[in-house]
């Protein structure tokens, strides 16, 4: 063997050797890559910082369950929750009515659950709030002054914030909040009941959950308020899922939700804590995007009236309208049975 054959052969050698050696380092380092976050969209209730301590328990025994990170997307609006969802930085969310349409149909989730309240009932009422001891004292004393009350509401996206009353007070009667009242602000529940206390507005909407979480952070500030109005059962929220989430962890993810706060013993027990903490939250039970359709004919019905009471240039118009509204919700309740 020659000089050179000789070290070519010390040379294959050591990267064999070299070899061997890197390979377990390579394999330790794949399996040392951290898994991928799960990213849970909290549809705010009271504040964002609020709503992620009452959802954080719950999502630490996710996590643990999982193997993956849980990150929190909390938001203070309901826009601000859908524009994260539109821009795929959310995989599950806890959302309710044209949030939760507007994911399913354009932002590739789909519903796999809906809440189970604490007491049994099978959705929430929307309220209108006003001071126990102000100038109104009912729903026709509120409404025999146009022009006259300050008005506290939710977003437009909020069902019991905004579309419910709409469509059950007002919408029906020909009025519309923004230009019935003589000023409108909007915020969150918690913050528009502070208001009507402080005399800020005279009256706000609201619904039963977030009423029970106010009483609970404010019981002397709660006592000075009444109710004046409720809406008809409207449906509890969903949890939704990214479309494209890998099946295996889907499956895990789905298992644990449904089954939290299900078992015995103190396991279970201390689950059922943690749900509690959630505003009259049980657990959840397996739903499919069908369960919105209230949501959508709530919508079609407020769609309906301001269609049938507003001014229009001719009755054609106006036709025209009531057609394309008629259209849309067909539209939307086809989609809702493909998913």
């Amino acid at each position: 063997m020659t000089a050179g054959t000789s070290g070519r052969w010390r040379w294959i050698g050591s990267w064999l050797l070299g070899l061997v050696c890197w390979l377990p380092l390579a394999a330790a380092a794949a399996e040392a890559v951290p898994a991928e976050p799960i990213r849970f969209g909290i549809l705010p209730i009271g504040s964002a910082a609020e709503s992620r301590e009452q959802w954080r328990p719950l999502l630490a025994d996710l996590e643990k369950r999982l193997g993956h990170p849980i990150t929190t997307v909390s938001v203070s609006s309901y826009a601000g929750l859908s524009g994260a969802i539109g821009e795929q930085r959310v995989d599950i969310a806890f959302l309710s009515g044209r949030l939760a349409i507007e994911a399913v149909l354009r932002q590739q989730m789909s519903v796999f659950a809906q809440f189970e309240r604490s007491d049994g009932a099978k959705g929430n009422v929307a309220l209108l709030v006003v001071r126990a001891d102000g100038p109104i004292h009912d729903l026709s004393g509120l409404l025999a002054h146009p022009g006259r009350w300050r008005y506290a509401r939710g977003e437009p996206l909020s069902v019991t914030g905004y579309v419910a009353p709409e469509a059950e007070v007002f919408a029906p009667r020909g009025l519309n909040s923004d230009t019935f009242f003589a000023r409108v602000r909007v915020g969150n529940h918690q913050n528009n009941a502070l208001a009507v206390v402080n005399g800020e507005v005279d009256v706000c909407s609201g619904n039963n959950p977030d009423l029970d979480l106010f009483r609970r952070n404010f019981p002397d500030q709660a006592a000075q308020l009444k109710v004046i109005w409720r809406s008809s059962l409207i449906p509890s929220g969903v949890l939704v899922v990214r479309a494209g989430m890998e099946p295996k962890l889907r499956k895990q993810l789905t298992d644990f939700m449904l089954g939290y706060g299900k078992g015995g013993g103190t396991a279970g027990e201390r689950e059922r804590d943690n749900l509690a903490r959630i505003p009259d939250l049980a657990g959840f039970v397996p739903a499919n995007s069908l369960v919105l359709r209230p949501f959508s004919d709530m919508e079609y019905t407020l769609q309906r009236q301001q269609a049938q009471h507003g001014r229009w240039v001719s009755d054609a118009a106006r036709d025209a309208r009531l057609r394309q509204i008629e259209a849309d919700h067909k539209q939307v309740l086809q989609q809702l049975q493909a998913h």
